[in-house]
């Protein structure tokens, strides 16, 4: 099965070496994405343009795929099942949630200068980074790329509601199922707690597991895709 692949802010396609070999080994191909203004050096990129990239690779994958988004991306992977409902088979929000229709993308942090830099790791210390060590600090540093502010204060656009019968799966990571179960339980989670099927999966990593759990993340990503299959 071809599995689109996301990252979140910052982070470019590269995010996902360490997960690819794992999904070609259980026999799919991964199809990492990365993002106007995101790696491609497009510093003007908008939502917009990040959302036409996710609807693009729907379109050229190879019969139904797994659209899999990571963090912030979770957004963009439900808004390409908004958008193309009948071609993508579910998609695997790591570490995300989807924002609703009229939402920004992304509010926790303000752009300045018309970026959104990497903030360091004061903002995401606790279980978020719990499990990277210097290394991987390190690497990641190494690669973040700044996000054009008209990204992540670009608004979120929903417009069919067959999107609620996409399949929907949870990679819960810093946080546990039943954590994720409760929110959707009390409505902090409207559009997954819309969606007619929703399975939650239990990730034993921080924030980034495709940097501190590659191969947890790749079995547990090509699992879910060997159950469309």
């Amino acid at each position: 099965m071809d599995i689109i692949l996301i990252a979140g802010l910052w982070l470019d396609g590269s995010a996902w070496d360490g997960v690819v070999p794992g999904l070609e080994a259980r026999g799919h191909r991964p199809l990492p994405l990365t993002l106007p203004g995101q790696g491609d050096g497009a510093t003007s990129a908008t939502l917009d343009d990040q959302v036409a990239a996710v609807v693009a690779a729907v379109d050229a994958a190879e019969g139904r795929p797994l659209v899999v988004g990571h963090s912030a991306a979770s957004t963009l992977a439900w808004i390409g099942a908004d958008a193309r409902p009948d071609r993508v088979a579910a998609a695997a929000l790591v570490g995300g949630f989807p924002g609703a229709d009229g939402e920004r993308y992304f509010g926790h942090l303000e752009p300045r200068d018309g970026v959104l830099a990497f903030p360091g790791w004061e903002p995401f210390e606790g279980p978020d980074t719990a499990d990277l060590d210097a290394q991987a600090r390190a690497r990641m540093e190494a690669a973040a790329v700044d996000v054009p502010e008209a990204v992540v204060t670009g608004l979120v656009h929903l417009t069919d509601e067959r999107r609620y019968d996409v399949p929907v799966v949870m990679v819960c990571p810093e946080y546990s199922p039943d954590e994720a179960r409760a929110w959707v339980a009390a409505g902090d989670l409207p559009e997954l707690a819309r969606a007619t099927r929703v399975e939650y999966v239990d990730l034993d990593s921080g924030h980034w597991p495709m940097y501190s759990r590659p191969a947890e993340l790749a079995d547990a990503l090509a699992t879910v895709a060997d159950g469309l299959s």
